[in-house]
């Protein structure tokens, strides 16, 4: 879903968590919830070389997930604005 900015491009209204189909609010550009979005282009040695995949994960589908990491993800304390 999305809407016209008068841009030339398409500005998404809400966003839906892959995992578990959840809407979340888009205003002005800006995820009104904790969300993560990933984007990855698989390459040489892998059995979907060349493919890109992406999707987003509300934060609770998040910490469900790497909750079930073997090695702890690596947490920094910082600012949003760097």
């Amino acid at each position: 879903m999305g809407k016209y900015t008068g841009k030339d491009r398409i500005e998404p209204d809400c966003l839906y968590c892959n995992s578990c189909g959840k809407k979340i609010v888009v205003e002005q550009g800006v995820a009104k919830e904790g969300t993560i979005s990933i984007s990855c282009v698989w390459d040489y040695f892998s059995e979907k070389d060349g493919e890109r995949h992406h999707f987003t994960l509300c934060e609770e589908c998040y910490d469900r997930i790497i909750s079930q990491f073997v090695i702890p993800v690596e947490v920094e304390e910082g600012s949003l604005y760097i």
